[in-house]
C-alpha cells in the first residue's frame, strides 16, 4: 500500500492556493491564466474526493475488523465479513484512481490528436486489420463523446485500408491514445487462407498532437511544395487538375501528402496540420528523452520501430510488449473495449512518475 500522505498534504496546500487566486475578481482578466487554474482546480477536486474516499474505506475497514473480533453472533459476523469484502474490493480501483490523478498531466495530454493507420507486412491481411483498428478506435472514441473527423482515407482493394488519417477531438484524447503510436501486430487465420495457416502481419499507428501555427515555428524558405495530379479508380474518382499536395520539410527530409479533397488549397491545410503536428511530436519526444536519462524505472520507450502490441486470435489474447499486459478478451478490445487497455497502459506509467512525485 503506497502512503500517499505526504504528497496529499502538499496537494491540499496547492487546492487552497487555487482557490484563494479563483476568488480573486483579476483573474479574469487574464482567460488563458483562468483556464489553467480551472482546469488544475478540477483535476485537485476530483483528487482529494478520491482520496477521502480511499481513507473513508480503508478506515470502515479497520473498524469492521475489531467489530468482527468482539462479535459473538455468527449471522452478524457473516455481515461484517461481507462488508469486509466489499470495501477491500473496492481499494484495487480507487487506488489506480488515484494514482492518475495524482501525477500532474503533461501539457500536451489534453491536446486534441491527428491518428495515422497505416498497413505494413502482411499485404491484404494486413489491409483489412488496418480497416479493423480504425474501427476499433472510432468505437472507443463514441463511448468517450468524441468527435471524428476524416482527414485521409484510402481503400485498398479488398476493402481494408491503404491508408487513413483523422482527427479526434474530445477531452484529453492525446493523453489516452499517446501509448499507442507503433507497430501493432495480428496473428491469425486469414479468410482467403485455405489450408487453416495461420499468418502474421502488422500495421503502423501513429498518434500525433494536434499543433497550431504558435506551437510549431516552420521556416516557410524550408518547405518545398510539390502539386500533382490525383489518383483515383477512374471516371469522375480522378480529378482532371492538380490538386494533390506533397510538402516536404526540407531539412529533416519529413513530407505529408494529402489528395483528400479537390481543391490544392483545402489539401495544401491538410498536409501542414500533419506536418506541424508531426514536428510537434518530435519536439515534445525531444523533451522526454532528455528527461527520460535522468529518470530510474522507466518502463519502456513507446518508440514506433517497437513491436508494441500483437493481437492473437488463436489464443484470443492481446499483448503490450512494452508493459507486460496480456489480457484474453481479444474480440472485445477489437469492438472498441479498448478502454481497460488503456487505463492499464495509463496505471503503470503513472506508478512510474509517481515514484518520482512521492520523492519531492
Amino acid at each position: 500500500m503506497i502512503d500517499f500522505s505526504r504528497k496529499m498534504a502538499q496537494v491540499k496546500e496547492r487546492f487552497k492556493q487555487l482557490e484563494n487566486e479563483m476568488a480573486n475578481p483579476n483573474i479574469f482578466d487574464d482567460r488563458k491564466r483562468y483556464g489553467e487554474v480551472s482546469k488544475e482546480h478540477q483535476r485537485l477536486t476530483l483528487l482529494i474526493k478520491c482520496y477521502d474516499k480511499l481513507e473513508k474505506s480503508l478506515e470502515e475497514i479497520e473498524e469492521n475488523k475489531e467489530l468482527l473480533q468482539a462479535e459473538s453472533d455468527p449471522e452478524f459476523s457473516e455481515v461484517i465479513r461481507g462488508d469486509i469484502k466489499s470495501l477491500e474490493e473496492d481499494i484495487p480501483a480507487l487506488e489506480s484512481e488515484l494514482k492518475l490523478l495524482i501525477v500532474p498531466p503533461a501539457p500536451e495530454d489534453s491536446r486534441n490528436s491527428i491518428i495515422e493507420i497505416r498497413p505494413a507486412a502482411g499485404g491484404d491481411e494486413a489491409a483489412l486489420f488496418a480497416d479493423e483498428l480504425l474501427r476499433m478506435y472510432e468505437t472507443y472514441a463514441g463511448k468517450k463523446g468524441w468527435k471524428v473527423e476524416v482527414i485521409e482515407h484510402n481503400h485498398s482493394d479488398l476493402g481494408g485500408l491503404k491508408n487513413v488519417s483523422f482527427m479526434l477531438r474530445g477531452d484529453d484524447v492525446y493523453r489516452e491514445l499517446k501509448y499507442e503510436s507503433g507497430v501493432h501486430r495480428v496473428q491469425r487465420v486469414p479468410a482467403t487462407e485455405s489450408q487453416g495457416r495461420i499468418h502474421t502481419s502488422t500495421v503502423t499507428v501513429a498518434v500525433l498532437p494536434e499543433a497550431e501555427e504558435v506551437d510549431i515555428d516552420i521556416n516557410p524558405a524550408d518547405l518545398r511544395v510539390d502539386v500533382y495530379r490525383s489518383s483515383g479508380a477512374g471516371g469522375q474518382c480522378v480529378n482532371t487538375t492538380d490538386s494533390a499536395v506533397r510538402i516536404t520539410h526540407v531539412p529533416t527530409g519529413i513530407f505529408f501528402a494529402s489528395q483528400q479533397e479537390r481543391s490544392q488549397h483545402k489539401n495544401k491545410e491538410i498536409a501542414m496540420k500533419l506536418l506541424r503536428s508531426k514536428m510537434l511530436e518530435i519536439k515534445i519526444q525531444e523533451e522526454q528523452d532528455k528527461m527520460a536519462s535522468e529518470r530510474k524505472g522507466q518502463v519502456g520507450t513507446g518508440d514506433r520501430s517497437e513491436k508494441i502490441r500483437t493481437y492473437n486470435y488463436p489464443q484470443n489474447r492481446v499483448t503490450d510488449h512494452r508493459f507486460g499486459i496480456t489480457r484474453y478478451d481479444l474480440p472485445a478490445v477489437i469492438a472498441g473495449e479498448v478502454g481497460p487497455l488503456l487505463n492499464e497502459i495509463m496505471t503503470i506509467k503513472a506508478e512510474a512518475k509517481l515514484a518520482e512525485e512521492l520523492d519531492k
